[in-house]
């Protein structure tokens, strides 16, 4: 199966009502039980950070909860022209986390994708959950 890459478009043109709105959703889901980290090959980043600072699924919650309208960065077109409809959020959350008897801050790179099952009910796909790994900025700051 060929996973075929487009050119994908920026949004910045958000408002912070919009992004509250989408936080409380991703709030909401969180609580619910309806969300998922990606933690496969292809995002052996996500899991070598949930192993490097030992996060627990209690503690993915705890992230993802804390997360605020101004912790947004930007949105951005799915790049996976099977999913050109859905726009994946960008957020950077500072958290303090243990690495190994360590207290450590760290800027968490979270990329989210709000979309629904097959069944039509409403789901969060983390799909980056790392170690911020390259510059960014802040839409609301």
């Amino acid at each position: 199966m060929i996973n075929q890459q487009r050119e994908t478009k920026k949004h910045l043109d958000l408002t912070p009502e919009q992004i509250k709105e989408y936080v409380g959703k991703l709030r909401n889901l969180v609580i619910e039980g309806k969300y998922s980290i990606s933690q496969n090959n292809r995002r052996r980043e996500n899991l070598n950070f949930i192993e490097d600072y030992k996060i627990n699924s209690d503690k993915e919650r705890k992230i993802l909860m804390n997360i605020e309208y101004d912790d947004f960065c930007y949105a951005v077109d799915n790049q996976n022209s099977k999913f050109a409809h859905e726009v994946l959020y960008v957020f950077n959350k500072e958290y303090v986390l243990d690495n190994w008897g360590e207290l450590e801050s760290i800027d968490i790179y979270i990329k989210t994708n709000m979309t629904q099952t097959r069944k039509g009910d409403d789901i969060v796909i983390v799909i980056s959950f790392h170690k911020r790994n390259k510059p960014i900025s802040y839409l609301f700051r």
